[in-house]
């Protein structure tokens, strides 16, 4: 090798040397910020969100930080505003939930070198009058809670045709929703077709209770479902929900949760209530969050963009816990195993009420109007 090769060999070599460790400090110093329109300790979304942050924190060593804007809805604007003004804190801000949405729009334009991250809603990067420059840096996280809630309805079906003690033989069960919106639809429609799947005779009751916060008008709804048979019930209806698993433990029933593990929740506090929930259909937050940062890292986070996660991605899921594996025969729990699989692989389509126009599902639609499939439930509970 001459000397003039030699050199070339040596300087390309130092400069290899020089971008990867460019890149290891560039990771080394990404801060982030984690900002939460309430506060810590939900066990719900925002605890979910937290976990994300601190696995990337201890898999990645970043530095981050969160910020909690307290109960007041009055304090969010002003609240975001402060810590997206203090830009020297943070190269990426993740915040989230549909409340959030026009707060962050009318200002991430104003600091284009940053990457912000919002979660559980799609931006509308299309409307001009909230997206300011189209939101080119938010990457927008939604998730698709009709793929985890069809396994929900399987479930349900599957568990209500069992001879475990609690659940009659009818094809009878619910779903309590918060309000009638398309997203609480959503989660109904893919409870149904999950249903119909495992049982073309299944009868889901459905009832909206009007509002999130009732835990009593939860228990009524629920209570009168029972009274039709129903002897399972998927609340979809945040603290009015909690009233559905007082009327499960009362009535010697079970629930499906939402959003949540709700039965690990409640487990050192109310053991017998949370026996009843049988599973939730788990939108992964923490998953979701880990997955952008690694995108970011790899410089493929698709921003100006919202992507729906679903069974595929780790985006939803149901809760596989002890009182899951205790409660559920064992065919049941290789016929959700099964049944996911096909959803992730492509062989069945799980419905939607944003499905393009000629698509658009609708509650209450007959088993026999559902997609059809070649998945055959019976070969696992013997129908």
């Amino acid at each position: 090798m001459s000397r003039k090769t030699l050199f070339l060999v040596l300087m390309t070599f130092a400069l290899l040397m020089v971008v990867s460790l460019g890149a290891v400090s560039a990771q080394d110093d990404v801060r982030i910020t984690l900002v939460v329109n309430g506060v810590l300790g939900d066990k719900s979304f925002f605890d979910s969100a937290q976990r994300g942050v601190d696995r990337i924190a201890d898999e990645y060593g970043v530095e981050t930080n969160t910020v909690e804007l307290g109960i007041d809805p009055q304090n969010w604007e002003s609240g975001l505003a402060d810590v997206m003004a203090d830009s020297d804190s943070y190269d990426i801000l993740i915040t989230g939930t549909f409340q959030m949405i026009d707060f962050l729009a009318a200002r991430a334009h104003q600091y284009p070198d940053k990457t912000f991250i919002f979660f559980d809603a799609g931006m509308p990067y299309d409307n001009a009058d909230i997206c300011v420059d189209a939101c080119a840096n938010v990457y927008s996280i939604t998730y698709n809670q009709n793929e985890g809630s069809f396994l929900a309805g399987v479930y349900a079906a599957a568990m209500s045709a069992s001879d475990v003690e609690g659940f009659n033989p009818d094809p009878f069960i619910g779903a309590v929703g918060g309000q009638d919106i398309p997203v609480i639809n959503d989660f109904i429609v893919g409870y149904e077709q999950g249903a119909c799947l495992v049982n073309p005779d299944s009868q889901v009751l459905v009832q909206y209770a009007g509002g999130w916060n009732d835990p009593a008008r939860g228990k009524e709804i629920a209570l009168a479902m029972f009274e039709q048979n129903a002897d399972i019930i998927f609340q979809i209806a945040g603290g009015t929900g909690v009233g559905v698993f007082e009327a499960a433990e009362e009535q010697g029933h079970y629930a499906i949760g939402v959003d949540s593990d709700q039965a690990s929740i409640i487990l050192d506090t109310n053991p017998d209530q949370a026996e009843r929930i049988l599973t939730s259909m788990q939108k992964n937050v923490d998953n979701s969050l880990f997955r952008a940062y690694e995108l970011y890292l790899a410089g493929e986070l698709p921003l100006g963009t919202a992507e729906g996660l679903g069974l595929a991605e780790g985006g939803v899921g149901l809760s596989i816990n002890d009182i899951y594996t205790n409660a559920t025969p064992e065919n049941v729990q290789e016929l959700i195993a099964a049944a996911e699989e096909a959803v992730v692989n492509g062989d069945i389509t799980v419905s939607s009420v944003f499905g393009a126009e000629d698509e658009v599902a609708t509650v209450g639609t007959p088993c026999s109007e559902m997609p059809a499939s070649d998945f055959d439930a019976s070969m696992y509970l013997g129908m």
